[in-house]
């Protein structure tokens, strides 16, 4: 497992996160919106968790097999919603996993748009499986319903084993590329903050005089999620999981207890969100 205190991390290969867990993504240098691919890998079998786009395909598979797993012991692909970056590698996924029974799973309301990437798979509704999945092991992944954070059939998945749950485009962030790290790290004085933080150019915090953490998420969540209500639902979701680790489709993974409270508790006072910042929360 990495060391969450390192800060010279080879981002140029798979990072053992959690028992079995691998952070197998990329970073993106021109862009402040990182993505966040995860295998987890059991006793020869494996899980890919929001695979990635097209473009970003063959480093992620790098990566993959710098794991020691071969892409034909991936049996089984998770989406936590259908958009591109998340999907788009679906065609070159099967191709080289070459399964007859590879298996894709998502929520109903998110298959009918998946099928249009997957060309071969077979596709799974994760509601008429009881919310869960099994390896072979009997190490479980449960899944829960985050309606509207930010699609209809968006959904987050706990490894019971571990603690760690995959939050897809909850607690994602905004990034300026440079001060990008996999494990976030909130300072203390972050935690009383009472400012609205909202987006600025530096992501400058006169009272850390540093770079604030923290702009980047809730401008995410303003701009990305559907409403308030929705967001705070998900809080409660999450709130009920008792994850040890929320590892986010983008930004960066929370990994302190102190700080995965506060987060939680910040997002749902957050206002502005979605359609709220258009109409207003009375509307």
């Amino acid at each position: 497992m990495a060391d969450i205190l390192n800060r010279n991390l080879d981002y140029s290969r798979p990072i053992n996160i959690a028992d079995g867990v691998y952070w197998v993504g990329f970073v993106d240098l021109a862009s402040g919106l990182h993505c966040n691919p995860y295998l987890i890998v059991d006793e020869g079998e494996a899980a890919l968790i929001d695979g990635g786009s097209r473009p970003d395909f063959a480093t992620v598979m790098m990566k993959i097999m710098q794991t020691g797993v071969e892409p034909s012991k991936i049996s089984t692909l998770i989406y936590h919603h259908y958009d591109p970056d998340l999907c788009g590698s679906i065609p070159n996924l099967e191709n080289i996993i070459g399964r007859q029974n590879l298996t894709v799973l998502s929520h109903r309301e998110n298959n009918i748009f998946i099928r249009y990437y997957a060309a071969r798979s077979r596709l799974r509704c994760v509601e008429t499986m009881g919310f869960k999945f099994q390896f072979k092991s009997g190490r479980t992944l449960r899944f829960f319903r985050t309606p509207y954070c930010h699609s209809a059939g968006s959904f987050i998945t706990l490894d019971e084993k571990t603690g760690v749950l995959f939050t897809s485009d909850i607690f994602g962030s905004y990034d300026p590329p440079e001060r990008w790290n996999l494990f976030s790290d909130i300072p203390d004085l972050c935690h009383s903050c009472d400012v609205d933080s909202r987006f600025n150019e530096d992501f400058k915090c006169d009272r850390i005089d540093d770079f604030c953490p923290l702009v980047g998420i809730f401008n995410f969540h303003r701009r990305i999620m559907t409403s308030g209500r929705a967001l705070r639902h998900a809080m409660e979701i999450v709130r009920k999981a008792l994850p040890d680790m929320l590892a986010p489709q983008h930004g960066g993974i929370l990994h302190k207890p102190g700080d995965i409270g506060m987060v939680i508790e910040r997002l749902e006072a957050v206002d502005d969100v979605g359609i709220d910042g258009i109409l207003g929360k009375g509307q």
